[in-house]
């Protein structure tokens, strides 16, 4: 163990932040260290005591470095016996003077100081009498260590348990959660250079975005080809069915950027007819895009406190799609989707940046394929242009000669001007009152594409599945024989 007052000269040296080529830490020192000569260049500068930089040091290996076993273990031993395999171990990691010195950029004469410090600070008697090694001593090797995010983990589960079992609608300990993860979203880079707020609409690479609906009744989908605006679109708020993004009376418009998802979506059974359809966006929204939470990296230095924050926040962020868009069972529904329904409408009312909707991977089709939520602020279809008094005539079949077979039309027989076709006051037919169920004041976010709309006849079905045989066995009881 060194000398006492050996420790304290070493604490009593001063660096400067010209010795110091980590740039916080040097801006750090040059903002707040006092003027003094420099125990290693000579030059008179801001400067920090080395006993204070030990401090930092000591700080920044417990939360960024871990000590590596200094013996191989058990597997390693069995390599090193093995004489069919030529193994050699070399201990893991980097000299701790070393570490100390690229941690900060500072000259090698004072990371060995600061080395002694600590291996002071942490030097054990009893441990030295027994060979075992102690924290920075002389021989220990440190590498950086991976980032947990054990408690965002736990956090989540927390949120998911107040969800389910407290306060599902106001709860102030959800609310502040949800502001932590989500806090600053649009700043936050990713490794692959996207950004987590995706423009969509005009003139963007999200134009256009695809519907799907189940039909099992041939008049509901007459109905729904004459008025698409109306009955492919986001449902009133009393037809609204919950969904991974919404509460029950919560109108959303979940869509697609490929027709071949949408339908996958809507999981349609078989003699079933789907109708798919495509939506231009007319106006500009803001998006959050799921996907690339999983690229989310932060920069920072090691010496900023608040960096180990951001980078366990953004470990928990690139596992947090993958939370969100699990598969549920439908069964499971009501209950599961309590937490994803309250992240849903977090951020159409409480974000910052304003958020429009949500970009997400499905959970049906394992492709590179998109699902889109547009929340109800951004979910409203522009009404078709029909003239007044116009008649809609819809037709699912075509008879030839031998027989009829699937064609689908729709006729818009137009009134001569002069004729007034609508009474004043006449009962609005029940199609009118399906669209006018939902505010008429929100600004249209959506137009029907009337030349892109399919139907689709199921025929059948078919699955992706990990096929397992269950193996049957029987035997004889028998007692122990003790």
């Amino acid at each position: 163990m060194t000398d006492k007052d050996d420790i304290n000269k070493l604490s009593a040296k001063k660096i400067c932040h010209h010795c110091i080529g980590e740039g916080y830490l040097s801006t750090e020192i040059k903002k707040e260290g006092k003027q003094r000569k420099c125990s290693y260049c000579g030059k008179t500068a801001k400067s920090y005591l080395v006993g204070d930089m030990a401090d930092r040091i000591d700080s920044v290996f417990e939360e960024h470095y871990i000590r590596t076993p200094d013996e191989p273990s058990a597997w390693q031993h069995s390599l090193m016996s093995d004489k069919e395999i030529d193994y050699d171990w070399d201990r893991d990691g980097e000299p701790v003077q070393c570490a100390i010195m690229d941690s900060a950029n500072m000259p090698e004469e004072a990371a060995i100081d600061i080395q002694i410090i600590l291996e002071d600070r942490y030097g054990d008697f009893d441990a030295w009498a027994m060979g075992e090694e102690t924290p920075f001593s002389s021989e220990s090797h440190y590498e950086e260590k991976g980032v947990s995010d054990a408690t965002w983990q736990e956090e989540w589960r927390e949120f998911e348990r107040s969800i389910k079992t407290e306060a599902r609608f106001f709860s102030n300990a959800a609310l502040k959660y949800l502001e932590s993860v989500f806090e600053n979203i649009r700043e936050m880079d990713t490794k692959d250079g996207r950004s987590l707020i995706v423009n969509a609409g005009p003139d963007t690479d999200m134009s256009a975005l695809f519907r799907a609906r189940v039909f099992q009744s041939n008049d509901k989908l007459k109905t729904a080809l004459m008025r698409p605006d109306i009955h492919l679109g986001s449902p009133p708020f009393s037809f609204a069915k919950a969904g991974r993004m919404n509460a029950h009376g919560i109108s959303v418009f979940y869509g697609a950027n490929d027709p071949d998802v949408a339908l996958a979506e809507v999981r349609p059974p078989v003699g079933s007819q789907v109708a798919v359809a495509r939506f231009e966006i007319i106006r500009s929204l803001n998006l959050l895009d799921l996907t690339a939470l999983d690229f989310v990296t932060v920069k920072g230095s090691i010496f900023d406190p608040d960096f180990i924050h951001r980078l366990e926040r953004a470990a928990f962020l690139n596992k947090l799609c993958e939370k969100i868009t699990r598969p549920v069972m439908p069964d499971d529904e009501a209950f599961e989707y309590l937490a994803t329904q309250a992240i849903a409408d977090f951020l159409s009312t409480e974000s910052d940046p304003q958020i429009d909707g949500i970009i997400f991977p499905s959970a049906q089709v394992a492709v590179t394929s998109l699902n889109v939520v547009l929340f109800h602020k951004a979910s409203k279809v522009e009404k078709l242009n029909l003239p007044e008094g116009t008649e809609l005539h819809a037709e699912l079949w075509q008879m030839y000669e031998d027989g009829p077979e699937p064609e689908y039309s729709v006729t818009e027989e137009v009134a001569p001007k002069e004729e007034n076709i609508k009474e004043e006051n006449e009962e609005l037919p029940l199609d009118l009152e399906w669209a006018l169920s939902d505010s008429e004041f929100s600004e249209p976010t959506l137009k029907i594409d009337t030349d892109n709309i399919w139907v689709h006849i199921i025929n059948s079905v078919k699955f992706s599945s990990s096929d397992f045989q269950v193996k049957r066995y029987r035997w004889e009881k028998k007692d122990p024989p003790f």
